[in-house]
């Protein structure tokens, strides 16, 4: 294990009801305005935003909107959240929906406080932001565990880069998993896999010996596999649910990364695909894991072999480490096409809306591939030509 410094999460709030109880609480604490940020209406049909409202009228607080964030936000919609900040004296913002918005809303936080441009800084400048307008989040989707860090991922359109950035972290999060009920079964099962990834991206990360957070790691991601599959037969049982909400902030809350670097490999290529296709986040990244650890079983061998062990339950059965190494990748291409998620990208294109680039155009991979971040964490440095490959093999 790598040394650490660990800095702890936000306050949470869970379980049914937790929305009145965090808000009569932390209200008291923050300045008179404040900015509440949503997407694209759903809150309203699903009483949170009453409930939001009644308890912002109890505090007294002045509230300015802040509407239709879409998923993978954009740089202008993160502009203009900042403006409207700046010209309405907002002293708190609270983010309420799922990773797009709280992502969006971390870095409206931090821009709202800069006098100049949040991308040129940390992209070019390789400056973060230290300053921000204090934020709260109300989570209702999980799987991207965005609540619980100040990364978030922006979409730039005029560079067509879909970016890691640093932003806010959340004074308090609320997660009620009944919120959750009434999501579409195919973006909750999204979200589930988002946070499998999550788990697999840093438990292939360096060091490759197993340690205590990876044993940890392994308990979370048997608990998503069961789950998912759980929350399909009974899409109603809010036991299921709560589990897989736990589970997404447990990936991303910092405490399975204690004394590793991650690899997050998945998740860059996946950002690539999002920026020139608008994919769904979760459907890429399942299109994308398979084909990229097989090209990795080879250099991380003895991880793999634990992963089909400990995770998929698999047995030796005569096999050689590198045969079992590739069972375990099978069965998480099979457990994929179990759960109704795309597993290649032509499966992928049937999903995407009417005029979206087309995932399978080989010109349109090769653009993909050289604009992908290589990260530091993985098993191997991938080269844009084997990314590229990867991304054939994906067709």
């Amino acid at each position: 294990m790598r040394t650490f410094q660990y800095a702890g999460m936000p306050k949470v709030y869970f379980g049914k009801g937790a929305l009145d109880t965090a808000l009569s609480q932390e209200l008291a604490k923050v300045g008179s305005n404040v900015l509440l940020a949503y997407g694209g209406g759903s809150i309203k049909r699903n009483g949170i935003y009453d409930a939001v409202m009644a308890q912002m009228k109890k505090a007294g607080k002045t509230v300015t909107e802040f509407t239709g964030i879409m998923a993978n936000p954009t740089y202008a919609k993160v502009q203009e959240g900042a403006r409207i900040v700046r010209e309405n004296d907002i002293d708190f913002i609270l983010a309420a929906g799922g990773g797009s918005v709280i992502d969006c809303c971390k870095i409206v936080s931090a821009q709202a406080k800069m006098d100049g441009d949040i991308w040129e800084a940390e992209f070019t400048a390789h400056r973060f932001p230290t300053e921000f307008i204090p934020m709260g989040a109300v989570t209702t989707v999980s799987g991207t565990g965005a609540e619980m860090n100040s990364g978030a991922v922006i979409t730039n359109e005029n560079t067509k880069q879909k970016n890691g950035m640093g932003g806010a972290l959340s004074r308090f999060v609320v997660l009620d998993p009944t919120y959750t009920l009434t999501v579409p079964m195919g973006q909750a099962v999204s979200g589930a896999f988002d946070t499998l990834s999550h788990c697999m991206e840093t438990y292939f990360g360096q060091p490759s010996e197993t340690n205590v957070s990876d044993e940890i790691n392994e308990a979370v991601m048997r608990n998503v596999i069961a789950n998912t599959r759980a929350m399909i037969r009974n899409p109603k049982d809010v036991s299921i649910r709560s589990e897989l909400m736990w589970d997404s902030s447990m990936a991303e809350n910092g405490i399975l990364k204690i004394g590793k670097t991650t690899d997050f490999q998945n998740h860059m290529l996946e950002h690539q695909l999002g920026a020139y296709t608008d994919c769904s986040h979760g459907q890429g990244l399942a299109v994308i894991h398979p084909a990229v650890y097989r090209h990795l079983a080879k250099d991380n061998t003895a991880k793999f072999v634990r992963f089909a062990r400990k995770v998929w339950h698999l047995e030796d059965d005569g096999r050689t480490d590198e045969e079992l190494a590739l069972a375990g990748i099978r069965a998480l291409a099979d457990f994929i096409k179990e759960i109704g998620l795309p597993s290649t990208l032509t499966e992928l294109k049937a999903n995407l809306r009417p005029g979206s680039p087309d995932p399978t155009d080989k010109g349109l991979l090769r653009n993909i591939a050289d604009s992908t971040i290589t990260t530091a964490g993985c098993a191997r440095k991938l080269t844009a030509d084997e990314i590229y490959q990867i991304l054939v093999e994906c067709i």
